[in-house]
Formats: structure tokens, sequence, C-alpha cells
């Protein structure tokens, strides 16, 4: 996960989505597979960049936002942009409290971006981000799978005793620029700092302060080689950072006697670098890698025996091929490695101390696949298969408590990733039709385990198809029914023998503009009212052990909105 192009992780790697402010995001690009090395990374599946808007390039100068709706629902998001000469800012600020669906399930949340920046030329700028996050949310808890499927908004024994939550703070700060040296060098980089506290409780109390800092440069050059067309870039992450992790008894939601305490130290350093090189007008060769290392350092003050530390390194190579046509089309494959150490959450697994013996995440990954854009249509195509050594699969053991990770022996992801969008070549009622749709097959399994033997990896399904068709008109207008399609059953725990069942939730978008600068807009999700389950988490076998692992999906709802832009 990365902001702006830096790096948005805690410094063991483990990234909390809910710090990010969805609502203040310009646009979200997605890396897929080996790509992930732009920002550094040697993690299998990519990379997820939100790009935040400037005083230069928002949409608007002014923008108020309200929603009202289900579950006592109240969301405002507020944004402003100004340029004076050669500086700029943008601020918003995101406000958002609920009832919740679920027994248990209130939550209130707030964020406040600001992106303050100052120009220096074409493509020179310094810019500082601050960010700041305070969210405090009921844990309903999980259910068992009638339950969930039967009496869906009661939340489970266990959270309204220990009256279970997560409250979050965050506060970030990055200052980063953009310097172009001449036409074929441009430079980008960064100096970021965040503080985070947590306090959790679940089947203990969690209490953690952590600060976590880094640096993050990469360089892109133009150019050529021997003649040829070439392009690269090459750069540099580092990070580093400390948690100070408590644990108390719950006391229905608050400290008793102290569990645990302990100092979590980590950092890790990735050096990277890609190059490109055109054989011919239409065919690169690609090239590139990253270096890695990492530590893990733990002082246990309860019981100090169990203080340890590890180290990791890694070298990730990958090579590919790309092909462009005239029109930007593209054809390309990859072979790459992938490493992933283990976060805090992988080694320190409460209730028990110190490191659980986990192994780093290695992995080769072949894909395969084509994007474009012609006439009417426009696809995003990938194949790929990933081999997998020590694979990090995650299991519950016991109700309440946190899953248990291990390392598996060898495992298979393989699969397919489609995206069609179609621009319908008929007008109704005047308006143009645009179907979009997304399709993924998933075929994640063990490799001839010792227990598991060649089983399927629960939690992931098979296949998912995800379509809406919206249908917009010039005065401002439109609707879009949607699909979301979660075709097959995924298997609930290691052993194959309980399955998930499988749902389709149907939804529908609409709006309006009432004049320029003002329009209206509803959602209504899960409109026939289904009773399913959107989430789970894996047991070894649910034969054999208690499966209250599931967490029901939310039943229908209507937002209505209004936005005023100008």
């Amino acid at each position: 996960l990365a902001q702006d192009g830096v790096p948005f992780a805690d410094a063991d790697g483990f990234s909390d989505f809910q710090a990010v402010d969805a609502l203040s995001a310009r646009y979200i690009e997605v890396w897929k597979g080996s790509n992930t090395l732009r920002f550094g990374g040697a993690q299998l599946g990519g990379a997820i960049n939100l790009v935040t808007p400037t005083g230069r390039t928002a949409l608007h100068d002014n923008v108020l936002q309200f929603e009202n709706g289900s579950f006592d629902t109240y969301r405002v998001h507020a944004e402003l942009a100004r340029e004076h000469g050669d500086w700029d800012v943008f601020a918003a600020v995101s406000g958002l409290k609920s009832d919740g669906w679920r027994d248990h399930s209130q939550q209130s949340q707030g964020r406040l971006t600001i992106n303050a920046g100052r120009s220096f030329g074409e493509d020179r700028e310094v810019r500082l981000i601050a960010q700041a996050a305070d969210i405090k949310q009921d844990l309903p808890g999980s259910l068992t799978l009638k339950q969930a499927l039967e009496t869906p908004r009661m939340a489970s024994a266990s959270a309204l005793s220990g009256d279970q939550a997560r409250d979050l703070t965050v506060k970030r700060l990055t200052l980063q620029s953009r310097w172009r040296f001449n036409e074929t060098t441009l430079f980008e980089g960064a100096v970021w700092g965040w503080e985070k506290s947590l306090y959790h409780p679940i089947f203990q109390v969690m209490d953690q302060d952590s600060a976590t800092r880094g640096a993050f440069g990469c360089i892109d050059w133009t150019g050529r080689v021997a003649g040829l067309r070439a392009d690269a870039f090459y750069g540099f992450s580092w990070r580093d950072g400390e948690i100070e992790a408590l644990r108390y008894v719950n006391l229905a939601g608050r400290p008793g006697a102290k569990t645990a305490d302990a100092r979590q130290q980590a950092s890790g350093l990735d050096v990277f670098a890609e190059g490109r090189l055109f054989v011919t007008d239409r065919l690169a060769l690609v090239a590139g890698g990253s270096w890695g290392q990492a530590t893990r350092d733990y002082a246990d003050r309860l019981k100090p025996a169990n203080d340890d530390s590890v180290d990791y390194d890694w070298f990730s190579p990958r090579l590919g091929l790309l092909w462009e046509a005239e029109s930007g089309a593209q054809v390309f494959a990859n072979l790459t490695r992938s490493v992933e150490p283990p976060t805090y959450g992988a080694l320190v697994q409460a209730p028990q101390t110190g490191f659980t013996a986990v192994q780093a995440q290695d992995a080769w990954t072949a894909e395969i696949g084509t994007r474009g854009r012609r006439g009417p249509l426009a696809w995003d195509l990938t194949a790929y298969r990933s081999q997998i050594d020590g694979e990090l699969l995650n299991f519950t053991i016991a109700a309440d408590q946190l899953p248990a990770t291990f390392n598996a022996d060898r495992t298979i992801h393989q699969g397919v990733e489609a995206g069609l969008d179609w621009r319908l070549p008929v007008a109704l009622a005047d308006g143009s039709l645009l179907l979009r749709q997304t399709y993924n097959w998933s075929d994640f399994r063990f490799d001839g385990d010792a227990r598991w033997g060649d089983n399927r990896l629960p939690v992931v399904p098979e296949h998912q198809y995800r379509a809406e068709l919206t249908w917009r008109h010039p005065s401002g207008l439109f609707v879009t029914p949607s699909v979301e399609w979660r075709i097959s059953q995924p298997f609930v725990d290691y052993a194959n023998t309980t399955k998930a069942p499988d749902y389709a939730l149907l939804g529908l978008s609409a709006g309006f503009d009432l004049r320029d600068s003002l329009s209206v807009y509803v959602d209504a999700r899960n409109l026939t009212d289904e009773h399913y389950v959107g989430e789970f988490s894996a047991v070894n076998d649910a034969s054999k052990t208690a499966t209250a692992v599931f967490f029901p999906g939310e039943g229908r709802s209507v937002f209505v909105g209004l936005r005023l832009a100008y």
C-alpha cells in the first residue's frame, strides 16, 4: 500500500487500511503482480497507490458532501483547493457516524488531509502532506454459520461480555519532492513518519502505541542504450519503527491484570531497479530486481527469557517482455521472485510469548497478459501461476482469539484476472450505456502437502464476478444497476470438509444534477435483503472443531447524498 508513491505501512510491513481516507483520493492506481517493484516492494500480489489531490489538480475549489441512510448513518465530507502564485493547498475533512447493521457495531470516524506545496517550475515541487484519523468501532464478533444466516444481526456473546472494540488514532506527516533534473531524469522522494495508538479489547485488551519513520527515493530515466530506446527507474525504501505492546485481561472492555508487556522493534531496507530496452520499435526486454533486508527485535519486559530477534535478507529478480501496439495496447509476460518476511502479527502470537517459528514466504510467479483500449472496448486480462514455499497462512485455533499463523510447505496460486469495459453501440432514451465487468478465477491449493495433500486453500472463492451497467444522460442523470456474484462456494477449512455458501447481491445507484454545481445521488445495496456470509476465518478441520468464524454481510440498505461542488 502506498500514498502518493510513498510506502504506507509500519516498519514490519503491516498496513492499516483504516488510516486511509479514500474520499480524499484524486484517483487510485492498481499495480498488479511484479509491478509492485515500482514502490520497492517484493511482496506477492502487487501494490495499490492512492493519489492525493493538490491545490492545482483538484477538480473543484470547494466541495461539500452530505450523506444519510440506513442504520442511522451520517457522513460529511468537505474539501477546499487554492492556488496563490507558486503555492497551493488542498484540505479535506471527513466524518462518519453509524449505529451499524448488527448489534454492537456502532462506529464513528474522523479524518483530515492537508496537502500544501510550492512549485519551482515545471515538474519541480516540494510538498508537505499531513494526515490524521480518529476511528472508534464496536465489534459484533463472529458467529456460527447457522447464526450468520438465520439471525445475522446478533452480536456474539463474547463481543458483548467483553465490550469488544477497535479504537485507533493516527497522525502522519510526509515531506516529499518531485524534481526534474533534465529532460531524461526525474527524481521523486520523501521522508515520512507517523504515530498510532490502538486500544483493542478482544479476547484480551490490546493496548499499543507505535511510531514509524522512513525515507523513499526513486529516479526515473529515459534515453538510449546502444542506439536503442530505453528507460529505467531505481531507488530505495527504508523504514524503522517500534511498538509498545501491552495486553491485559479483558474486564468488560476495560484492562484488568497485565498479561504482556513488550517492545517490538523492526526495520527494513529495499534497494530496487528496473530497466526496459526496446530491441524493436514495439518489443522491450524488461529486467530488474530488489535486494532487501529486515530485522525484528523483541523485548519481553515480563519474561526476559522470551527476548528474541531475527534478521532476513533476500534478492528478488524480475525478467519480462513487453510488446506495445501503435494504439497503445500491450501484451506482457513476466517471471518474478517475491519474498515476504513475517510481520509481528505472525511472529508474536498471543497468548503465546516469544517468537513463533515462522519463516519468510518465498514465491516464483509467471504471468502473461494484455491490456488496452480499442474503439468501445477497454480490457485488462492476466493469467498467472505462483509456486510458493512457506506461504504464511492463518487459521483460528480458539473462539475469540487472534488467528494463528504458520508456514505451509508448498502451495500454488494460479488463475485469471479479467476486466472488460464495453461502451454499447446503442442509445437508450438519448443516453449512453457502459457495461463494466470483472471476473476472477482463483485456483489456490496445497501442492502435495504431508497433511493436506492437494486440498484447496480456504476463504478465497474459486470464481467471482462483478458487473455494473451505467446509463448516462447528457443532462447529468445516471442510473447504474450492479451485481456482485460469488459464483463458487469457498472452503472454510484446510481439511476441505465445509464450504461457505455462494451468493449474488444486487445493487442500484443513481443521481442527477439539480443545477450546475449541485447534485443528488442514491446508493441502494443488497436489494433482495439476502442473508449471506461476506467474510470468515479459516480453521483446520470444521468437522472436528467449533466454527463460530463467520461474519454476516449487511442486509438491505439505502443511502442518499447531496454534493455541492464549485
